[in-house]
């Protein structure tokens, strides 16, 4: 693991809670996108040294819509920041560690993704984050 990329946070209504963050906190919105293999729309916010990643479903299908309807609003993930995905998902199942899929998925910005089950992170979802090079 490299470092922290992001937070994840799950939110009910984006352009709400990017108010919030720009004009109360004093966040800088990066930008926003559709990330249709999560079924989401992302804000991406700039904190300095990691980023912070609004996440509103877009339907009612989805690990979004599921952890809202089950735990409410709030931190949904962290991500880690990694060099090759392929990689650390191989040394962590060698280490027995449970990864939610088989390859990594398309994340934002053309990014890489795969998820740790929390039951394996002591109910922390970690996210492993290979960056594409486009986006922030």
């Amino acid at each position: 693991m490299e470092k922290i990329d992001h937070i994840g946070i799950a939110v009910n209504n984006l352009e709400e809670k990017i108010t919030y963050y720009t004009e109360t906190l004093g966040l800088k919105l990066l930008r926003i996108e559709e990330v249709p293999s999560q079924n989401v729309r992302v804000a991406f916010l700039d904190a300095g040294n990691v980023h912070i990643e609004l996440l509103e479903p877009l339907s009612e299908d989805g690990a979004i819509y599921n952890h809202i309807q089950k735990r409410g609003e709030g931190i949904q993930h962290v991500a880690f920041k990694v060099g090759n995905i392929e990689e650390k998902m191989s040394e962590l199942k060698e280490k027995g560690v449970r990864i939610l899929s088989e390859q990594p998925v398309p994340g934002a910005g053309g990014s890489k993704a795969a998820f740790i089950h929390p039951k394996d992170s002591f109910g922390v979802l970690y996210e492993l984050y290979e960056k594409s090079g486009k986006g922030e």
